[in-house]
């Protein structure tokens, strides 16, 4: 391609607060600081849309008066002095009318008496062939009665501008007399996807091509924020044709978001696009993760500077954030929503986390209440690690010129999703094992969520220590005994009375490609020239195992190329395998099978689940245990390569603390 007229940018990370003071600089200077204009459109089609003016009454609701009961419409002052011993007749047509509910009441009437409450006299064929009717007591005026106007009355008020419309308020608006509203017209965002390497979802990926999913991300996010998605077809790395990509989005959109194309480097597609269609306001922003951020104005053909567009990172984790800062605000300010205020729990952090000191950084994790308190876990901080935000319950913000939170200080927890389903989740760290996945799917079932985070299984007992976990999954090989688990219980909760329950038993074994092209047979392949060997993290129960076993062997760690090579999970170390990052590594069979690897077996181990006393013993748990004794659960283990469910649901220990 030509980088003929390719600017060289390099990013001038502003804080946070000053980006988006000149954002909106910019916006109320091309008059797009307040709402969208209004749009006509018919009362059905109103459901969370937002009113553009008051919405007056037209008519009375309900517009007459109508009984409402089926009975006789009557006067009330003809039925004064009536009794059981002097009952007051009223002959039918002169003193009296039959209505049904809702019907309207003759003129002159005041009052309704219910069929039931009056004795026939003439014929009762369908109640409506009667002389007169005996009435047995006085009736008041407006008894079952539905007066003119009692809901609303012509020209009250049914709604200000700015109501988000429900179900309910169609029915109210309708029955003022209303078949059309003016609303707020909703926002159409243009999603530009850019970059060579990228292709359309449902293509298989080669080495190298990473599939288009951004996209689909953001338009969800811009439908939820009150807004019209409009995805546009992946540009390549090319400037000429970016820029007529984002000329086109501009005359279509009222806000057009380019995501990628920006970067730390001297090709900056993106920024040399917008500032050749407008004006570029801002080339990085110090929040972390999502440095890459542009903010601009751009012409759409009519007004030199009349569409706002964002420049969103290509990392999803990043693209993500950007949304929720620049996005969101920008759009419930055009459709006049009120912004989300989502609750905020003050929650202690489960290990400790570094931070970049010059940057605002955004901090996704795992919210569980463990007794009193709320536990907030880290989850992994890529900004290319989707699953992070899949899994996240809420953010933390750690400001700039922090450089850390230690494991057990309070934080602010902005919340993802609401306290109900937080009261309901079953927190679990220490080591991961598919099955908890599996567990986490029956427990959905019964009423209960369950997160986890990584934290390797000695993290996970020094997590049930300080009261930061519901339980932890444990695989801790004891070298003296040979057993598992049980010394470093001992050894870490000395006075914390625990419930220790085998889950399952599985195999232990290398990773490696398929064919194994290595021909590796075992750990005395380790120390080969050549190969390069991706580990599991210190504290893990694999990392444990495998330090057992090199020592027996007498291999010395320093003479394997890729000791410190760590992952945190059984599948993130198959990954690395699959993707040619390492030639081989220690972990489970069931990973292997994930990654379509071939595998070694090696050892046999059980996996346990730690529970303090307390948890075993609550009402969160009960589903838990249930599930273990369920034959459907563990069939569904029993089909996972590599595990044996013999010991799943026994009592291993128990101890009093």
């Amino acid at each position: 391609m030509s980088d003929s007229g390719l600017r060289s940018f390099y990013l001038q990370d502003i804080p946070l607060d000053q980006a988006l003071e000149h954002f909106r600089h910019a916006l109320t200077e091309a008059g797009l600081g307040s709402t969208m204009p209004a749009e006509r459109i018919p009362v059905e089609a109103g459901l969370g849309r937002v009113t553009a003016e008051p919405i007056w009454a037209r008519i009375s609701s309900p517009h007459y008066h109508s009984g409402a009961m089926d009975g006789y419409a009557v006067r009330a002052a003809d039925t004064q002095g009536a009794s059981d011993r002097s009952p007051v007749q009223l002959k039918i047509g002169e003193k009296a009318w039959y209505i049904d509910t809702g019907g309207a009441l003759p003129s002159g009437t005041d009052a309704v008496i219910p069929i039931e409450s009056i004795e026939p006299i003439g014929s009762t064929k369908q109640g409506r062939a009667l002389e007169a009717i005996r009435v047995l007591g006085p009736v008041t005026p407006w008894s079952h009665v539905r007066s003119m106007g009692e809901d609303m009355v012509a020209t009250e008020l049914v709604f200000p501008a700015g109501q988000v419309l429900r179900p309910v308020d169609l029915g109210a608006i309708a029955a003022s007399g209303h078949f059309e509203i003016n609303v707020l017209r909703k926002p159409r965002v243009g999603i530009v996807p850019t970059g060579s390497e990228l292709i359309p979802p449902g293509t298989n990926p080669e080495p190298g091509r990473i599939v288009e999913f951004n996209s689909i991300m953001l338009a969800a996010q811009v439908e939820d924020w009150g807004g019209v998605p409009h995805r546009y077809p992946i540009v390549p790395d090319d400037l000429e044709r970016i820029q007529a990509a984002l000329k086109l989005a501009a005359e279509e959109n009222d806000l057009v978001l380019i995501n990628a194309g920006s970067s730390a480097g001297s090709k900056d597609f993106t920024a040399t696009a917008v500032e050749a269609l407008g004006d570029l306001l801002v080339h990085g922003v110090a929040v972390r993760p999502g440095h890459p951020v542009i903010l601009g104005m751009i012409s759409n053909g009519s007004h030199p500077l009349a569409v706002p567009v964002i420049g969103v990172p290509g990392y999803p984790v990043s693209a993500a954030l950007t949304g929720e800062i620049f996005v969101a605000p920008l759009l419930r300010r055009w459709t006049g929503s009120q912004p989300e205020r989502p609750g905020v729990l003050t929650a202690q952090l489960a290990r400790k986390v570094h931070s970049t000191a010059g940057d605002l950084e955004y901090l996704r994790v795992a919210v569980g209440r463990v007794g009193s308190r709320w536990v907030a876990a880290p989850l992994s901080r890529g900004a290319g690690v989707i699953s992070s935000l899949v899994r996240a319950d809420g953010i933390v913000q750690i400001p700039a010129g922090v450089q850390g939170i230690s494991a057990g200080e309070p934080v602010q927890v902005h919340l993802y999703r609401s306290v109900s389903i937080l009261e309901n989740t079953i927190l679990v760290l220490g080591s991961h094992d598919l099955t908890l996945d599996l567990l986490a799917q029956f427990l959905a079932q019964r009423g209960r969520r369950l997160t986890s985070a990584n934290l390797g299984s000695l993290g996970g007992l020094i997590a049930l220590r300080r009261e930061e976990a519901h339980l932890a999954g444990c695989h801790l090989l004891d070298p003296a005994s040979g057993d598992y688990n049980l010394s470093y219980i001992q050894e870490y909760l000395p006075d914390v009375p625990v419930v220790v329950m085998g889950l399952v038993g599985r195999e232990q074994g290398l990773l490696v490609p398929r064919r194994n092209p290595a021909s590796i047979a075992g750990l005395q392949d380790l120390t080969r020239p050549g190969l390069r060997f991706v580990n599991r993290q210190r504290g893990s129960g694999t990392r444990i195992l495998l330090d057992y076993h090199l020592g027996q062997l007498r291999i010395e760690p320093s003479l394997i190329q890729g000791y410190e090579h760590e992952e945190y999970t059984h599948l993130t170390v198959a990954a690395a395998v699959a993707s040619g990052a390492a030639d081989y590594g220690l972990g489970i069979h069931a990973a292997s099978v994930a990654l379509n690897l071939d595998f070694i077996p090696l050892f046999k181990e059980r996996y346990d689940l730690v529970i303090p006393r307390t948890h075993f013993e609550s009402a969160l748990l009960e589903p838990l245990l249930r599930v273990l004794e369920s034959a459907e659960f563990r069939q569904a283990v029993e089909a996972l390569p590599g595990y044996d469910i013999e010991p799943m649901g026994r009592i291993i220990y128990e101890s009093d603390g």
